[in-house]
């Protein structure tokens, strides 16, 4: 097993991409991963709050920065501001102590959380963010894309369970859509992200820290990202 999963090992998980933020601190054990510790991040207080929410919860559990074994960063999509905020802490630390980092999707881990096919969130706009994960795909095979309303109605509309955390966005599906077979669960947080990430660290699926960037879904970044999942 990989040093990053040894038994006690500390991994730290930070999302900074949706309304409101989180941070968590779990540890490896023999079952998978305990949480030892989260907190809630105001949204728009990020750049206040994040480094010294990150130092206190380490306090907490009598760690330090240079214990930590890796990070989990929810990369996207969602808040420019957040993602870049987040980022970009995550990248201080893992190059300050040399650890790797795991960037995950907003997108799959909603999908995930809910165990659905599709999921999405409020992109504003007139648009949302849709992941689209079918049985049998490899990571390479799900779609994650910003659409409009009228680009889901050309593409067949939404298939399967769709995971949605919003309460607008599943009001708006349901007036576009009909019946849509809507799982309405909570935001993922930072918490879910490191359950969700142990797969990859098992498959040493790590982030270029170098070259970590935002999972934005705007312009010519509206394409999978080989990076997430």
């Amino acid at each position: 097993m990989i040093r990053i999963l040894s038994k006690d090992a500390l991994l730290l998980g930070v999302d900074t991409c949706g309304p409101s933020g989180s941070i968590a601190l779990a540890r490896v054990t023999d079952a998978g991963l305990t949480v030892m510790g989260e907190a809630q991040l105001a949204g728009g207080e990020y750049a206040a709050s994040l480094v010294l929410a990150i130092a206190d919860l380490l306090d907490g559990v009598a760690a330090a920065v240079g214990d930590l074994a890796g990070i989990v960063a929810v990369a996207g999509p969602g808040s420019f501001t957040g993602i870049r905020i987040g980022l970009a802490a995550v990248k201080a630390i893992a190059e300050a102590v040399s650890v790797p980092v795991v960037a995950v999707s907003r997108l799959a881990l909603l999908a995930d959380s809910a165990g659905a096919s599709c999921s999405v969130l409020d992109a504003h706009r007139g648009q949302f963010y849709c992941g689209m994960y079918f049985e049998g795909q490899t990571p390479e095979m799900a779609r994650e894309m910003l659409l409009t309303a009228g680009e889901i109605n050309a593409m067949g509309g939404l298939k399967g369970r769709v995971a949605v955390c919003e309460e607008t966005v599943a009001q708006l599906l349901e007036e576009l859509f009909g019946e849509p077979d809507l799982i309405r669960v909570e935001a993922p947080k930072a918490a879910t992200a490191l359950r969700y990430s142990l797969n990859k660290w098992r498959a040493e699926e790590f982030a270029d820290v170098a070259l970590l960037d935002g999972y934005y879904l705007r312009g010519a970044d509206a394409k999978v990202s080989a990076r997430l999942g």
